[in-house]
């Protein structure tokens, strides 16, 4: 990874376009940390640290923005729930369905409408957040009438904020090294990093637990070493082409493979599933002190340190990985171009049985990935209720980290590629 840094330094094009990813960053990380008017930074700070799951956990995502107030506390949430929607209504809405068939055209208007709805969806989590901001009595305003005004500036800066980090997102895409909501999303993760390394050494190291100190460092290298054989790994499907003459030539012929990978869907059945597992703990930290009541205890089921939040964080995750491999990946399609290309597998007949064949092939594969992407994201979990370790996100970041410096390596390696600059490479 740090050879094909490096490298990709030299080229003229990608430095200005890794200089200014690094800009975009810089920029999303100022914004992370001017806080919101009207908001008293240091109290919610100490109370969101101590209480509140919901806060913390969209916290992580962001980079600590939420739990001081800033005008990017929302972060690349609102966002990444829209493209959920927009995923989910592409398969229930035959329009949206052939929009994103329809070419370069088709995706633009696609993304257009994942804007409005990041929009809506940051002015509704905006209201939410700022609800419970004046019910905790995190506001420096007090009365009706000031608190109505503080509630638009809150509501309005957060929004402006959501929509300014999509944009800052776009122009990665656009003008630096791609990948944009990720990148921030990975630089919301790593900034923690310093903060979560100080806490496990002041925790276990100062204290005299040597033995769990390195034990929780071991396991963080073991997961890493292995979320990247997994994420390379794939299942080859064996493809041979039948030989024609055209005139006094002869094409085809040569063997290939369709290449399947095991971790075909990456990150997103996670960030599917605990965006929905979110909604309970939302209402709950919205709740106040109805700690009796029996939607309290009903939603309480949903925490984050608890086992029925495991089991069924694990099993959502499977779901979502099969369901975002469905809608990627047409078993019958694949065989009919294999057909129109004169190519078949070895031993399978062409058409449905090859259909049929690759399906059973992607099934498979599918659930190898998915029960991959489960272990990892919940067992963190039973060790966080097991050994009283705070550590239930730990699986989910170092999985989006992990994936997304993957990505970026291969989109530089791409670009470099493009560029013929193969042995940069070498």
């Amino acid at each position: 990874m740090f050879e094909t840094l490096r490298n990709a330094w030299k080229v003229v094009d990608l430095r200005k376009k890794i200089l200014f990813t690094l800009f975009i960053v810089v920029v999303f990380r100022i914004g992370s940390v001017i806080p919101v008017p009207f908001i008293d930074a240091h109290a919610l700070h100490a109370s969101t640290s101590a209480v509140n799951e919901f806060l913390n956990i969209l916290s992580t995502l962001g980079g600590g923005a939420l739990t001081y107030g800033t005008i990017f506390a929302l972060g690349v949430t609102p966002y990444i729930n829209s493209s959920i929607i927009m995923q989910l209504l592409g398969v229930a809405i035959p329009a949206l369905e052939r929009l994103s068939k329809e070419g370069e055209e088709g995706r633009k208007k696609i993304a257009k409408y994942t804007r409005i709805a990041t929009v809506a969806l940051a002015i509704l989590q905006g209201t939410g957040y700022f609800f419970y901001l004046k019910n905790s009595n995190f506001l420096t305003v007090k009365g009706t009438g000031m608190s109505i005004f503080a509630g638009f500036v809150i509501i309005a800066c957060l929004a402006a904020g959501s929509a300014l980090v999509m944009w800052l997102g776009e122009q990665i895409d656009a003008n630096g090294i791609g990948n944009g909501i990720s990148m921030l999303l990975f630089t919301g993760i790593i900034a923690q990093a310093p903060t979560a390394a100080t806490n496990l050494y002041l925790n276990y190291w100062e204290t005299g637990r040597y033995g769990v100190f390195i034990a929780i460092v071991a396991a963080f290298l073991l997961v890493i070493a292995f979320i990247v054989w997994m994420t390379d790994a794939e299942r080859r499907i064996p493809v041979q082409y039948a030989k024609k003459v055209v005139g006094r030539k002869m094409y085809g012929g040569q063997s290939t493979h369709i290449p399947i990978k095991v971790n075909m869907s990456g990150v997103m059945p996670i960030i599917f599933a605990s965006s929905i597992l979110m909604v309970p703990t939302m209402v709950l930290s919205f709740m106040g002190n109805h700690t009796e009541s029996f939607w309290y205890k009903l939603l309480s089921m949903f925490s984050t340190q608890g086992v029925f939040y495991a089991l069924i964080y694990f099993a959502m995750i499977i779901a979502f990985a099969y369901f975002y491999v469905t809608i990627q990946y047409n078993p019958v399609e694949m065989a009919n171009n294999l057909r129109q290309n004169s190519g078949a597998i070895p031993g399978i007949r062409p058409g449905t049985p090859t259909s049929d064949f690759i399906q059973k092939i992607l099934s498979r594969v599918t659930l190898l990935g998915a029960l991959f992407l489960s272990v990892i994201a919940v067992l963190p979990i039973l060790v966080s209720i097991a050994a009283n370790i705070n550590i239930s996100l730990g699986g989910t970041s170092i999985l989006i980290l992990v994936g997304v410096a993957l990505e970026t390596v291969k989109n530089l390696e791409s670009q470099m590629l493009m560029r013929h600059y193969k042995g940069f490479l070498e």
